[in-house]
């Protein structure tokens, strides 16, 4: 028994490490296929501490298109300071552009396989850390031109038009998701400011009332002392 589950073992291994290597690299064996499409999408919340730079590595093929977004929802410390530094560097390492803002976007083609590199710097903020939300990807507008040309000698009329159709209306669904993750960032960060805001007036009613009644209760000890007449004896009398 222990043979066949070490046999098992090796053949889903296998079947895991080749799905793995098509999600991430392009497709190696024969040339009739086209390099592998995929478009990875990441969009979650990241906290940087003061002074410190975050970066992220996202593999991209050649003739795809990578979008970055970022907004900065909140920030935790002395400083109220919410703009931070974001760069795109290409996989030789040559920066493709530079935002520095609350919120801000980075779009640009590629041009070269390889892993992109997408940093944050908070290096305006050094007594505070903030919290911000990523969402980057790549996606692809179609599959390569030659292969296009291949399938459509093989097809007819009724199902090219069909492939068109239904890829026009995936591209469109991949962009109404990448303006509702923007929609989404907005909303979370005006939530936050919201509850700062809230925080901060209660605070400041507080402080405020307390400080309105310690003066009447002073200025009452006062008026007070003011009419307060000492009793006079025979051997305590007022000066003149």
């Amino acid at each position: 028994m222990s043979p066949l589950l070490f046999g098992a073992g090796l053949v889903v291994l296998n079947l895991v490490t080749s799905a793995r290597s098509q999600k991430t690299e392009p497709r190696s064996g024969s040339g009739d296929q086209p390099p592998f499409r995929g478009a990875d999408r990441y969009d979650f919340a990241i906290m940087i501490p003061p002074g410190g730079t975050e970066c992220f590595w996202q593999f991209a093929h050649h003739t795809g298109y990578f979008y970055f977004s970022y907004e900065v929802q909140r920030t935790v410390g002395m400083s109220h300071d919410r703009h931070v530094a974001a760069t795109a560097h290409n996989p030789q390492g040559f920066l493709i552009d530079t935002s520095q803002d609350v919120r801000g976007q980075i779009n640009f083609s590629t041009q070269e396989t390889g892993f992109y590199q997408l940093c944050l710097s908070n290096q305006h903020n050094h007594f505070a850390s903030v919290q911000v939300y990523l969402n980057f990807g790549v996606f692809y507008e179609g599959p390569e031109i030659d292969h296009k040309q291949k399938e459509r000698k093989q097809l007819n009329d009724t199902l090219d038009a069909i492939e068109d159709s239904t890829q026009k209306v995936q591209n469109n669904i991949f962009h109404m998701w990448r303006y509702y993750n923007f929609a989404r960032m907005r909303k979370m960060a005006d939530f936050f400011l919201l509850q700062s805001n809230y925080h901060y007036v209660n605070w400041w009613s507080t402080a405020q009332s307390l400080i309105i009644i310690l003066s009447g209760i002073l200025q009452l000890y006062f008026l007070k002392r003011l009419f307060n007449v000492p009793t006079t004896t025979d051997t305590k009398k007022p000066r003149c």
